[in-house]
């Protein structure tokens, strides 16, 4: 059974035993309006909480993708390189950016849930 939790930075990750799926929410794919490219890490990057992990533009603006925890990139979405727009169709779907194998799980304690998130993004 996978588990999702969000940053304040409008990120998610799902959870599945100790492999995390991170990508953009829906609420940051619609403040960013139309994607056009997206950056991804390389396999085998470290990264830090908080850390710049990817890097996504639009027609408005590019934005860091920072890692909800910390963990080594497994696997990079490169569908996204060629379709970056997924972003936009299916963001917590078909639109994830990479997945990590968490190396402190214990971060996951310090980020929202599902129904947390949803009052976070209605008080902005």
């Amino acid at each position: 059974m996978s588990e999702t939790k969000f940053s304040k930075d409008h990120e998610y990750i799902r959870i599945d035993g100790d492999v995390g799926t991170i990508g953009i929410t829906d609420y940051a794919q619609s403040q960013l309006g139309d994607v056009v490219f997206v950056e991804l890490p390389a396999l085998g990057k470290t990264l830090a909480k908080g850390v710049e992990a990817a890097v996504v533009e639009s027609v408005k603006a590019a934005s860091e993708v920072y890692a909800p925890v910390s963990g080594t990139v497994t696997e990079v979405n490169k569908a996204l390189e060629g379709a970056p727009a997924t972003i936009n169709d299916d963001p917590e779907g078909a639109g994830w950016f990479m997945k990590i194998t968490l190396s402190n799980p214990s971060e996951l304690s310090e980020l929202m849930t599902e129904a947390d998130y949803k009052s976070f993004v209605a008080s902005l």
